[in-house]
């Protein structure tokens, strides 16, 4: 049986964590508890010593991701499953993520139903994240943002590093875990209403998301976003060509930036690629040492 660590960042989540950590403690007693304490102005901390768990305690608030992070590090167990402190995880489905992950998985992940989002707008935001990162790594992706999963403690903290500081950690570790080869599955299931008010701000959040999957999707495979926007720019200038041509009988300024443009844009692909390679080569080292 291996051991499990249990990470759940807190930011002034303390009525329902009282309800968690008892439920966690009773259903699983060997477990290793960690709750980060994300600079709460609360009882938070109170909650979590009186309940056993173990405390770690940001100065201030550094981020959802930064206390992943910090709980990862202080983590024992083979084993880490992340969950929110709002109440919206329930405790019950962390068997089901442990069950999938014994079938040879990587990291599971707890996929959200449409019944689970705060709003319609939310969801098909979320959508457009799954849809886009889909494309990106070559996988279906069913629940990119979801910060509900299971995960091999060795391999998630070799890439520590990569991870941001924000909300959008599950965005990074997912594409960053498909880029390994490391085979991920998704497990249905419904989140409960959040005690309390979200700390998630949909436009502001919703565009960092966006430039992260991007952000990401050079790092996944660079030639997936460099190589079709070069070719957008090849076929724009090809086509101001032919119309100045038969316009005018020219090959004007705007057609040669654009293919100058086109050829820039590829030869940046390239050399990206060829430094994801030395970073994952690198990273891939360090873990072996």
């Amino acid at each position: 049986m291996k051991t499990i660590s249990i990470i759940i960042p807190a930011k002034n989540e303390a009525e329902p964590l009282v309800t968690l950590l008892s439920t966690l403690a009773n259903a699983y007693p060997n477990a290793e508890i960690i709750v980060v304490n994300d600079g709460s102005t609360d009882d938070t901390a109170n909650i979590v010593n009186a309940s056993g768990a173990k405390l770690i305690t940001n100065p201030y608030s550094m981020g959802n991701g930064a206390s992943i992070k910090a709980g990862a590090r202080s983590a024992s167990g083979e084993i880490i499953v992340t969950m929110d402190a709002d109440g919206q995880h329930d405790p019950n489905n962390i068997a089901r993520l442990l069950s999938k992950l014994d079938e040879g998985y990587e990291m599971v992940v707890g996929a959200r139903s449409y019944e689970s989002q705060a709003s319609k707008r939310r969801w098909i935001g979320n959508q457009l994240y799954n849809y886009l990162a889909s494309i990106i790594v070559g996988k279906k992706i069913e629940d990119l943002t979801s910060g509900f999963r299971a995960v091999n403690a060795k391999k998630f903290k070799n890439y520590l590093h990569l991870l941001p500081n924000g909300f959008s950690y599950p965005t990074t570790i997912t594409m960053v875990f498909f880029r390994n080869g490391f085979p991920v599955a998704y497990v249905p299931i419904k989140a409960h209403k959040r005690s309390g008010k979200s700390h998630l701000r949909l436009f502001k959040d919703g565009l960092r998301f966006l430039i992260i999957i991007f952000k990401i999707g050079t790092l996944y495979s660079p030639l997936k976003i460099f190589f079709p926007t070069s070719v957008f720019f090849f076929f724009t200038g090809l086509l101001n060509y032919a119309y100045t041509y038969i316009t005018t009988e020219r090959f004007t300024n705007m057609s040669a930036l654009l293919f100058i443009v086109s050829i820039v844009i590829f030869i940046m692909g390239l050399l990206s690629e060829q430094i994801t390679t030395l970073i994952y080569s690198s990273t891939d080292h360090d873990r072996d040492s």
